[in-house]
């Protein structure tokens, strides 16, 4: 039986394309199924701002007419432009243990993107690196943390082996432990200490009534923060609007910080940590309605870890302490709040201040993620 490739033109092929992981992941405990309700809409071509610089095309492979795969290739305007290259995306990659199925449907996201002038292939990425992005390839014994994938431990074979890709970069998810003040190098402390009276520079939580003005603060530092790290695309204002209206529902104040100058009121940090929802949408099987909310609502008081999901500061800061208070306050809310610890990442390997301060508070890589390319 061969396999058929289809590009995904209907409503009914996009529901087959969101709802495909349901059936490879039925007998696997630690993935968790995220909400049908937010996947529509990230896919939705008219609905995501994303793809108001981008264009995308979705594709299932069929054998004896039974769905057994999906990819997405994506051209990101923006990012090519902030990057200085030519690369193409895919992302969405799902597939039964089939090499044929996989190497299908990387040829078809190959041959689009060839058609639109790439010269090489990066992902997966869902949709940037601002998304859910790499392979799962270490730490599948765990259950994923909030907005991480959970993939089958065969895919990196069918990745490297069937597939012949080449790694570009690993992402860290490194442990977090904000319990145990002593175990910290006491470097970081004296430098959290120093920052006000040195620097001028106070520390404080996100207020969730003034939501869009604190966006806009966190948009700021966002895009000064990463700018320079591989693979980064800036995001657009409404971009960060539409995923903090995503967000919202669990947001914590405890664990959002932002940093400012007392003497002019500028915005030179800010860290979003998270609870890990994952914790309750592991219950829900994908959907809120009709009684899925019930259970969050029932849940959410149980949830006892967070994922520190950005942790930045503007390049012209960066030595001033800024984390090291943003650490701190971490160990301040863990006192406050059912979670004493977590996950921090993603992190690139390349970025040696981070793995240092990570080792530093004694953590551990706990899940390494990886993104793959070829040349076109």
């Amino acid at each position: 039986m061969s396999v058929e490739i289809r590009p995904v033109t209907s409503r009914g092929e996009l529901s087959t394309f969101i709802k495909l992981p349901w059936r490879l992941y039925r007998n696997e405990p630690n993935w968790v199924a995220p909400l049908l309700m937010d996947l529509k809409k990230r896919l939705d071509q008219k609905k995501n701002p994303f793809f108001k610089h981008a264009e995308a095309q979705y594709f299932l492979a069929y054998r004896d007419g039974r769905p057994v795969g999906r990819i997405s290739a994506h051209v990101d305007r923006n990012f090519n432009e902030f990057q200085g290259n030519d690369w193409g995306l895919f992302g969405w990659f799902e597939c039964e243990d089939d090499p044929e199925a996989a190497r299908a449907l990387l040829g078809a996201a190959e041959q689009w993107l060839r058609e639109r002038g790439r010269d090489r292939m990066v992902g997966p990425m869902d949709f940037t690196t601002n998304d859910e992005c790499g392979l799962l390839i270490e730490g599948h014994e765990r259950p994923p943390i909030i907005l991480c994938p959970w993939h089958h431990p065969y895919y990196q074979r069918i990745f490297e082996q069937d597939l012949g890709m080449d790694k570009a970069m690993d992402l860290y998810m490194w442990s977090l432990h904000v319990t145990g003040r002593e175990n910290v190098h006491p470097a970081i402390w004296e430098m959290a200490d120093k920052l006000e009276q040195e620097h001028g520079i106070v520390c404080r939580g996100f207020r969730k009534k003034e939501l869009q003005t604190e966006v806009s603060r966190f948009l700021e530092v966002y895009n000064a923060a990463w700018e320079r790290n591989w693979g980064f695309v800036p995001l657009t204002e409404e971009e960060v609007r539409h995923y903090a209206k995503d967000l919202k529902p669990v947001l914590d104040e405890n664990w959002a910080m932002v940093a400012e100058r007392k003497d002019t009121g500028e915005v030179v940090g800010a860290a979003l940590t998270l609870p890990d929802f994952n914790q309750v949408l592991a219950k829900l099987n994908g959907r809120l309605l009709p009684f899925g909310w019930i259970t969050a609502l029932r849940e959410r008081k149980n949830i006892d870890s967070v994922r520190v999901f950005a942790l930045g500061v503007k390049p012209s800061y960066q030595h001033t302490g800024v984390a090291a208070r943003f650490y701190q306050m971490h160990y301040d809310a863990a006192e406050r709040t059912p979670q004493s610890g977590g996950e921090m990442g993603w992190i690139l390997e390349i970025n040696k201040p981070m793995n240092r301060a990570m080792e530093g508070m004694g953590g551990k890589i706990v899940r390494r993620y990886r993104i793959y390319e070829r040349a076109l």
